[in-house]
């Protein structure tokens, strides 16, 4: 396991890794500025030098320290030595001013003796100067770290209590969304779907975020169309149930007598509650992609009037002209045709169900933009704009008692729309309260060789 995955928290994380990161920084920063002033101290060191120098010529100077040697060259006689044997001569000085300087490897300070206004000679302090190669200024870069260690730990620390502290204000900032996101997954698997994440950050917590709220209301949507969708079916499942019941019932109370006629009112019953299965499944099976098509290329005018003829005689009495508009030159359509049968179906026996006797409808399609589009066209009451963006969810009514009392089941414009987005195209429905409605769809125009593109 990495350092870092031991660490409970992102913010602990963070934390550590700031100040690892500036620790190593100010280690670095530090090590070369140090490198930088390594000789910084060899002033006072030279000063040292001038002062023991001064001290040896007024005969103040007591032992000399380690690793140096104090020499007197008098004007007249030999050289008098004391400390450490350096094995070099001093330099010869004929003037009486202080001379400082490094002969053969060793700095040293001279400084004349005057007594009674006369110059007695020279006294020297000397000792090996610093090496000036690579290990010389490694141990000067080190002697100076040990000189002020104090001071550069202080400010390290300094640096990372800032650091920590900085680190802290930030993870917090960063971290409080993954928190509330966390809170909001746990409401969203007890049911809960209304919690959302508030952040004003535009990184990548941030995107991470918004995509959370999004996804939130999402499934609050998918939720919410979940009961719908349970409580529509099983209002629609028990009206003919209830209505099958009623009649077993009478008759085995012998209120009603098992005629033909209440036989066959039971019968319709039983194949309303078929259909209305029948027509689940199959949405079911849209939705999911499992239903293939048997897609070739397809003239829409034959088709197109077969369906009309079958919405005359299933709306018979109905007084309502349904007509084709569509053109027997048009180009043929890539599609299945017993799935575009079945729209079309649907779009205008809706059109004449919610058209008042002495209206119109017609089917008109023409090519554009390379596809062709169908429009479905009726003179009915219309769909008031707030009811249009739901109108192809499964079992939406715009007229809820209405509808019903029409025999419709409410899942016709969403196995439609299902139909025509499996063959790659769009629904959609324009209208009009009180001057009628405009269903319009795409489908792929057939290519040349027959197979689809």
């Amino acid at each position: 396991m990495r350092p870092l995955e031991r660490l409970p928290t992102i913010r602990s994380k963070l934390g550590s890794t700031i100040v690892f990161a500036v620790g190593m920084t100010l280690i670095l920063a530090f090590f070369l500025l140090a490198y930088a002033l390594r000789n910084s101290p060899r002033d006072s060191e030279v000063l040292a030098l001038l002062d023991a120098a001064r001290r040896s010529a007024a005969g103040k100077l007591g032992s000399p320290s380690a690793g140096t040697m104090v020499v007197f060259r008098p004007t007249f006689g030999d050289l008098q030595v004391k400390g450490t044997d350096l094995g070099v001569a001093p330099p010869v000085f004929t003037d009486e001013q202080a001379h400082w300087g490094i002969q053969d490897g060793v700095e040293y300070v001279a400084v004349p003796r005057v007594s009674g206004g006369a110059v007695l000679g020279i006294d020297y302090v000397m000792r090996r100067a610093p090496d000036q190669g690579f290990s010389g200024r490694l141990g000067s870069t080190i002697g100076f770290l040990k000189q002020q260690w104090w001071q550069l730990v202080l400010a390290g620390a300094i640096a990372a209590i800032i650091a920590l502290f900085l680190a802290r204000q930030l993870a917090r900032g960063m971290t409080q969304p993954l928190r509330e996101m966390a809170k909001a997954a746990k409401n969203m698997a007890m049911g809960d779907y209304t919690h959302r994440v508030e952040t004003r950050s535009r990184d990548e917590v941030g995107q991470l975020a918004e995509a959370f709220n999004r996804m939130s209301a999402e499934m609050a949507s998918v939720e919410q169309l979940r009961r719908d969708l349970v409580g529509n079916v099983s209002h629609e499942l028990k009206t003919p149930i209830t209505a099958l019941r009623a009649h077993l019932e009478n008759v085995l109370d012998g209120v009603e007598a098992p005629d033909r006629e209440t036989l066959e009112v039971m019968l319709q019953q039983s194949d309303r509650l078929a259909a209305l299965v029948d027509q689940l499944l199959e949405l079911s099976r849209m939705e999911s992609g499992d239903l293939p098509l048997d897609r070739v290329p397809l003239a829409l005018a034959p088709l197109v009037r077969e369906v009309v003829r079958e919405v005359g005689v299933a709306r018979g009495g109905k007084e309502v002209s349904v007509d084709s508009e569509v053109p027997e030159e048009l180009s043929m359509v890539f599609a299945d045709p017993g799935r575009i049968h079945q729209v079309l179906f649907n779009l205008l026996d809706n059109a004449v169900r919610f058209t008042a006797p002495g209206g119109a409808v017609k089917v008109s399609a023409m090519r554009v933009n390379g596809r062709c589009e169908v429009k479905v066209t009726d003179t009915g009451q219309g769909i008031a704009e707030e009811h249009l963006p739901r109108l192809f969810e499964r079992f939406y009514r715009v007229d809820p008692a209405r509808s019903r009392e029409g025999g419709g089941t409410g899942i016709g414009l969403a196995i439609a729309r299902s139909v025509v987005e499996a063959h790659g195209g769009q629904i959609r429905a324009d209208s009009e309260v009180g001057k009628g409605s405009v269903f319009t769809f795409d489908l792929p125009v057939a290519p040349e060789d027959g197979r689809e593109n």
